[in-house]
């Protein structure tokens, strides 16, 4: 069991990571100081450096933090949809609500993550392509097993696939977000499910 020491340290990283992707996602990881991400998390500053040793680690274990949540929902949502028995492209599809699902609860994480992964110049580059890949490799392996049993065609090309689906729901989701808020979840996930599906030509 963790140590209520443990627990706490836990609590302050997840206060400091929240307080860290708004002030950066509103103006930037440069002019956002460690002194306000304290401020705006309500802790002292070396509260900060105690967890973290510097603004760019946390900037790091944020991505690591807010990408490997994302990784669990969708893997949650693949395993639940076939523990109902669900087919490969039902996981799919379920994949694809959690994904609206994670964006609309974290937004600003994920405005964050977008714009980071077209940097090429940060530290945590790497770390981001690792982390990235965590997320796709998810979708990479329902994918494998929807060709393995037949629903997919084996022509399709896995990786790329899946890089487009996760592409797919980031971009709709944010667009979602920043210019048709008043679509409900429901409206985002039906439309992403027909491109899914194959049948946006009309056939």
């Amino acid at each position: 069991m963790e140590s209520s020491g443990t627990t706490r340290r836990q609590a302050t990283r997840q206060r400091l990571y929240e307080a860290a992707v708004i002030l950066i996602a509103e103006q930037g990881f440069s002019a956002t100081t460690v002194d306000e991400i304290a401020e705006r998390a309500g802790v002292a500053k070396g509260t900060v450096y105690y967890n973290f040793k510097s603004k760019t680690e946390l900037f790091e274990e944020l991505l690591r933090h807010g990408v490997g949540l994302l990784t669990a929902s969708l893997r949650a949502a693949a395993e639940e949809s076939e523990e109902r028995g669900g087919t490969r492209v039902e996981a799919l599809d379920a994949m694809i609500r959690a994904g609206l699902a994670f964006i609309d609860r974290y937004p600003a994480f994920t405005q964050l993550y977008v714009a980071e992964l077209w940097r090429t110049n940060r530290a945590w580059q790497s770390t981001l392509l690792v982390v990235r890949q965590e997320a796709v490799a998810v979708v990479e392996d329902v994918l494998r097993e929807a060709v393995r049993s037949g629903e997919l065609s084996e022509e399709i090309d896995i990786p790329l696939t899946a890089a487009a689906l996760v592409g797919m729901v980031l971009v709709a989701a944010l667009d979602w977000q920043a210019f048709q808020p008043e679509r409900s979840i429901d409206e985002v996930h039906s439309a992403l499910s027909l491109l899914l599906h194959g049948r946006v030509s009309g056939h």
